[in-house]
């Protein structure tokens, strides 16, 4: 099994066979442009990787990927708030050394308006780091050098704890005033019920399973194999007049430029 070594000085990592050599990884993919599509498509949970050593963020984006989780990484407390702001996830993991903002800082912030699962990633062996992670609202911790497995069986067993009890459907998904029946297709307003086409359904039905995280245009359209992506800017317009006091100034279904749009949704 192959281990991420202890950092000596700053991030440097032993390499053995069967890992992953991360100089021949992309790089990770700058904020300001579009986002990778492995973290868009997939229903799985959506972990965020807080990280300044890229390498450690390349090798940590391949293992966990390779196990069917969906992974965005960030190099700074900077760049993982931006993420926080448009993209919904389900664990973040963070390490405590940084420049700037440090992990500690970083979940101190976090925790005062989330409750979203903390892992934290530390080089340091001293126990009085631990605890201060921990009383800064992290849910579990893991002391550098460590075992991939050991990473994603903590992360599975976080995410295990923290997630709906088995076999417990959602069904009534709630934004604003708003409220969407999934098994029925049924959009209210309080006690009115807003007519909606077939279409509009199934965009709400997708909208409403994303569970706040943008859904890419090609996934909307109604024939997968069709390039007409700008119908479905029609549509969204549509959709908006019936959700939107203002259509121009969406208050619930926001586009995201270059790759589709989300719907804020209160569950």
């Amino acid at each position: 099994m192959p281990t991420f070594f202890r950092q000596a000085p700053r991030a440097r990592i032993v390499y053995q066979p069967g890992l992953i050599d991360p100089r021949t990884y992309p790089e990770d993919h700058p904020i300001s442009g579009s986002l990778p599509a492995d973290i868009l498509t997939d229903a799985a949970p959506h972990l965020l990787v807080v990280d300044d050593d890229n390498r450690i963020r390349s090798l940590l984006k391949r293992y966990l990927v390779d196990h069917g989780l969906r992974v965005t990484t960030a190099e700074n407390a900077a760049m993982a708030r931006r993420f926080m702001a448009t993209l919904e996830f389900d664990l973040l993991i963070i390490d405590i050394m940084m420049p700037g903002e440090d992990g500690l800082s970083l979940t101190k912030s976090i925790r005062q308006k989330s409750d979203i699962p903390i892992l934290m990633l530390t080089a340091k062996s001293d126990i009085s780091d631990r605890i201060s992670g921990l009383e800064k609202g992290a849910d579990d911790y893991l002391a550098k050098p460590f075992e991939p497995r050991e990473l994603l069986l903590r992360t599975t067993n976080i995410l295990r704890r923290s997630g709906p009890p088995p076999g417990a459907a959602i069904e009534l998904v709630r934004f604003g005033p708003f409220t969407f029946n999934l098994e029925k297709g049924e959009l209210r307003r309080a006690d009115e019920i807003i007519k909606l086409t077939d279409r509009e359904k199934e965009m709400m039905r997708i909208f409403c399973e994303a569970a706040g995280d943008c859904v890419p245009r090609h996934e909307l359209l109604a024939d997968p194999t069709s390039a007409g992506e700008r119908t479905v800017d029609v549509q969204i317009n549509r959709l908006r007049r019936k959700i939107e006091s203002d259509a121009t100034n969406p208050t619930y279904l926001h586009t995201v430029r270059g790759i589709g749009y989300r719907l804020l949704t209160d569950t």
